[in-house]
């Protein structure tokens, strides 16, 4: 499900806060370069990597002026004064691997994740779809470690991949919806919301997930508060 625009101003403030202007950038995992042109707004040098052909395509008409190479995120070349890692690590293969190569090749590594899932009206579209989805006792609980949404465990994750972490901060950003539609849409498009309107139709989905964030309604649109973190980090070897 896409967000909606302008969410990550917030977010990005903090990634590049107190880096000097004119600093080498990497964007690992760069998507469609929103992060990117921001950086580059702020005076950084940035090049973007991202492992889609189709996502770097988009980013160059995003922020023309950066330099995008195709890539791995686990296998990370050059060296820069930082390397960002914004709302990636939830979805690489293995997270220390890609920590590591940050180290390897960041003066400074500055990593987002999500909040836990209580912290963040996020959450409400799940609950909103509940009704429609197979019963908890169903649905396949995932296996492995607690997720990077927990700071203890992605504190733990930065160590393993021979960072010390400086700080581990606490951002919220505003999701604005400006209308029904640009709440809904996106989420009827997704795997879960297509699931939901295949089993309930998409009429009582809609009724529902407008039921559901009506006391986040201003005016005619909607505005959600979330909740990430951003770990600022530096290889151990540079302490």
């Amino acid at each position: 499900m896409s967000s909606p625009e302008g969410w990550g101003a917030p977010l990005y403030e903090v990634v590049l806060r107190g880096i000097p202007e004119g600093s080498t950038v990497l964007d690992v995992g760069c998507g469609p370069g929103v992060f990117a042109a921001f950086a580059e707004s702020c005076g950084m040098r940035v090049t973007g990597l991202d492992s889609s052909r189709a996502a770097l395509a988009q980013a160059e008409k995003t922020a023309p002026t950066a330099r995008f190479v195709l890539g791995d995120a686990h296998q990370l070349e050059g060296a820069y004064d930082l390397v960002a890692l914004v709302q990636v690590l939830a979805h690489v293969t293995n997270p220390v691997k890609v920590l590591q190569e940050a180290a390897r090749v960041g003066g400074r590594v500055r990593a987002t994740v999500w909040g836990r899932e209580e912290e963040s009206d996020i959450r409400l579209f799940g609950e909103a779809l509940e009704p429609f989805l197979p019963p908890r006792s169903q649905r396949r609980t995932p296996a492995g470690p607690p997720p990077l949404t927990e700071p203890d465990r992605f504190r733990k994750v930065a160590g393993l991949a021979g960072l010390e972490v400086l700080a581990l901060d606490e951002v919220r950003s505003p999701f604005a919806y400006p209308d029904e539609d640009a709440l809904v849409g996106p989420l009827l498009q997704s795997d879960l919301g297509r699931f939901a309107a295949n089993r309930a139709g998409p009429a009582a989905v809609r009724e529902a997930v407008l039921a559901t964030f009506a006391p986040r309604r201003v005016g005619a649109g909607y505005r959600l508060e979330n909740l990430f973190r951003v770990m600022d980090a530096v290889p151990a070897r540079a302490r």
